[in-house]
């Protein structure tokens, strides 16, 4: 009899200690392990990672841009690159963007780097070479008014946006266009540490035109010949970023300016006087510039008897303008002329 009980009681332990080991402490059973596995590997820190990189949406390997002369899909972080407007190249250099071809006829002396053999010739401002861009195999060309006639022809070759600054908006138009670099290129927080910059830089020097009240004419000088330049004009900044107001209210914006007279400039008698050399930026000659400006009847403006005729370096202001070097360089410019 108790043999028999006894042999009753071990199988009722064995039968509890099979169900203790088919069942986990939180109730699951054996047919469940596999996916307690799963649960506790999910549960690490690296499984974690790598279910939210799964989980991510892919960083876009395009971009589409839309421009003034239509639109382009561009690949992120191009690695050949024709630049034809050297305000955008300047922009490039300044965010550390390597170039493959430039046009290097007149290329401006800040960015005389360009004209070395390490990069490729593309053609000339208003005649692109492409034949040579072709064989380059370009994964994006930059472009701007000059060669806006090519447009068609240069995006057969490879993705072309065209990056010209809008006079009437400048201010607007330069910050998209660095943006549009930023994102093309991945230096989106360079982009708007370097804009910040050239902003805080105009206001300061805005506060302090403003607070004068002076008024101001811009001219072009070329070969014996002058022309004025007003608001909304390419050197328009002067007047509607900067600050000064207009000599003249009625001038006409137009891409080669308004031909004027050196009476014309007596007549309107400028407090300042801006002038741009034309022939200084497109010759290795001496500026003739001051000689041909300050004639006798310059001599009797307010400009000429307070020392405010200012001679701009036409390399930002003729060549270049809108980039983030040249902009920044014209800020100065100016800001030295009022101090």
């Amino acid at each position: 009899m108790k043999n028999r009980f006894f042999g009753l009681a071990l199988i009722l332990m064995m039968s509890i200690l099979l169900a203790a080991c088919g069942t986990n402490s939180n109730g699951a059973t054996g047919n469940n392990s596999a996916e307690a596995v799963v649960e506790a590997a999910a549960a690490s820190p690296e499984a974690a990672e790598a279910s939210e990189a799964a989980e991510a949406p892919a960083e876009a390997a395009e971009l589409t841009i839309k421009h003034e002369l239509g639109e382009t899909t561009v690949k992120k972080n191009p690695q050949t690159v024709v630049v034809f407007d050297f305000g955008v190249l300047d922009s490039l250099d300044k965010l550390g963007v390597a170039v493959a071809g430039v046009p290097q006829a007149n290329i401006p002396p800040y960015l005389s780097k360009y004209e070395s053999a390490d990069y490729a010739n593309v053609g000339g401002l208003k005649e692109p070479d492409l034949e040579q861009i072709s064989e380059l195999q370009p994964d994006l060309i930059l472009i701007s008014g000059r060669q806006s006639d090519y447009y068609e022809e240069l995006s057969k070759i490879g993705p072309t946006v065209f990056m010209g600054v809008d006079t009437e908006r400048y201010m607007e138009s330069y910050q998209e266009n660095a943006k549009i670099l930023g994102d093309i290129f991945g230096k989106e927080t360079e982009v708007t540490t370097e804009l910040d910059n050239v902003s805080a830089s105009i206001q300061t020097l805005n506060d302090k035109v403003t607070a004068e009240g002076k008024n101001a004419l811009i001219i072009l000088a070329n070969d014996g010949n002058i022309s004025a330049y007003g608001s909304g004009s390419r050197f328009g900044i002067i007047h509607d970023v900067f600050g000064f107001k207009q000599a003249d209210e009625n001038i006409e914006a137009t891409t080669h300016g308004q031909s004027v007279s050196f009476e014309y400039v007596a007549e309107k008698n400028p407090d300042y006087l801006f002038v741009i050399d034309r022939g200084a930026a497109v010759s290795t000659g001496e500026p003739a510039s001051k000689e041909l400006i300050e004639n006798d009847l310059v001599k009797g403006t307010n400009a000429y008897k307070n020392g405010k005729i200012v001679y701009l370096d036409p390399s930002y202001w003729y060549l270049s303008g809108g980039g983030l070097l040249s902009v920044e360089a014209m800020v100065e410019e100016v800001s030295a002329a009022v101090e």
